[in-house]
Formats: C-alpha cells, sequence, structure tokens
C-alpha cells in the first residue's frame, strides 16, 4: 500500500515509517520540515497522490488552550479536505486514552477537537487511544528542572513503549477502518514519579525529584483517570525492558 503518515520526523511518526517500510509498504512522508505544511495545506496535494491511507500522529504547541485547539481544527480540516480530494480511504488518527474525561488541560482539548472533527469528517476513520509513553515522566521532570531539582506529579499511568505504539498504527492502517479503536496500553502500571527517577538512573543522571500537584498535570488525572478502560489491546514491552534499552544506549 501507498501509506502517508504525518508527523513523520517525530519519535512516534519515525517508528511508524520504520514499521510499514519492514512490511513492504510505499511510505510518504509528511512534516513540514520536508516541504508539506498542514497549517497552510501547502504541499498537502502532491504529497497526497495515490495514497490510500493516512496515519495522524502529529503533535500541536505547548501553548493555550485556545492556540491549541485552533492548532489541531485547523491541520485536521486542511488534512481531511486533502485526503478526500486523493480519494483516500482510511484515515488513522493517534489520540490518548482518557481524552474525555480532561477538561483542564490544553493538549487534551486539543485533541478532542481533533476526535470530532475526524468522526464527522468526509474519511472513513479509526481512532486509537494510547497511554503515556514510556519516556513520558522524563519530559514531564524536564519541563521544570532547574540545578538538578524537578517537580512531578504523582500520576498513576500504564506506559507504552513507543514501538509498540508504532507497531500497531502500522497494522492498523493496513486494514479496514475501525471507528473508535480499544484502548492501546502497557503490560502494567507505574508511577509516574518512580518513572523519572528510574529513567534518569538508566542514562547516568541524578535528579531530585518533588512529587506536587502544583504543576502542569493536576489533581483531576489522579487515580484511574489515566489508565486503560476494559477489553484494551496490551502491549507486550515492560517499562524494564525500555529501561534496559536506555541503559545500554548510555553506557554504549
Amino acid at each position: 500500500m501507498r501509506i502517508a503518515v504525518a508527523g513523520a520526523t517525530g519519535n512516534i511518526g519515525s517508528l511508524t515509517v520504520a514499521a510499514l517500510e519492514r512490511d513492504g509498504h510505499d511510505v510518504v512522508r509528511i512534516s513540514r520540515s520536508l516541504g508539506v505544511d498542514l497549517l497552510t495545506g501547502d504541499g498537502l496535494d502532491d504529497a497526497l497522490a495515490g495514497v490510500e491511507a493516512v496515519v495522524d500522529v502529529t503533535n500541536g504547541p505547548a501553548a493555550d488552550r485556545a492556540e491549541t485547539v485552533a492548532y489541531f481544527a485547523t491541520t485536521t480540516r486542511n488534512l481531511l479536505a486533502a485526503e478526500e480530494r486523493a480519494g483516500v480511504r482510511h484515515h488513522v488518527l493517534l489520540s490518548i486514552v482518557g481524552v474525555g474525561r480532561i477538561e483542564g488541560n490544553a493538549h487534551y482539548a486539543g485533541k478532542r477537537e481533533q476526535e470530532r472533527l475526524v468522526a464527522e469528517g468526509p474519511v472513513p476513520w479509526t481512532v486509537v487511544p494510547a497511554t503515556q509513553f514510556h519516556d513520558f515522566a522524563e519530559m514531564v521532570a524536564g519541563w521544570t528542572e532547574q540545578d538538578g531539582v524537578a517537580t512531578v506529579a504523582p500520576l498513576l499511568v500504564q506506559p507504552i513503549a513507543p514501538a509498540d505504539v508504532a507497531a500497531v498504527l502500522a497494522e492498523i492502517a493496513t486494514g479496514e477502518p475501525r471507528g473508535h479503536y480499544v484502548d492501546v496500553a502497557g503490560p502494567e502500571p507505574q508511577d509516574l514519579v518512580d518513572m523519572a527517577r528510574r529513567t534518569h538512573r538508566a542514562r547516568g543522571r541524578e535528579v531530585k525529584l518533588v512529587p506536587t500537584w502544583s504543576g502542569p498535570l493536576g489533581t483531576e488525572m489522579a487515580g484511574n483517570v489515566l489508565l486503560p478502560g476494559e477489553h484494551a489491546r496490551i502491549a507486550p514491552t515492560t517499562f524494564d525492558d525500555w529501561l534496559e534499552e536506555q541503559a545500554t544506549a548510555a553506557r554504549s
């Protein structure tokens, strides 16, 4: 198949491209750095010529709620309109588990708008909700780290390996549209503070972590809110497996 990946140069995008190419598919990379701008639509029609399916793993700006929602709305509308003109038969959107349960987060608001536009749009679709990635805790700590100290919300998550997410997206893109797909998650729940501590150590770093709800991730994310629902699809790679890969890379 000829499959386009929007957000192809990002972490999940590059892994999805690699997974599709390993299976012998012809992959079109969509990214502003490669000359295709989802905000303006420039280059989209040429990029989607002959494409049968599109996987959207784009990310939005870290901005306020209105700007984030506007960004996702514009890029999604442009992408869907170009897909309709090109005769694309399947739009696959990567989303987030629990996106409908959290109101105060700007990124979640943008993803909800993205899901709404895809579900109401002209192209047959599948929305794939995934839990946080294994590197999420390190990223969250990095938002506030200063002089070797960082704050982290004590969230309960069930993280998934980025490569496992990419494999699921590649599989779904080659099949029939499924509508709202089941939650996709890693094998076991983890505490975000502990995840950050262990990730830093695997990379040979020591960062003092201060658990707090006063940062960007609030108490509306507490408890089981971010955990997958019943009948979730469980990916194989554990957080320990992923950590060992990071430690090996740090030593090499």
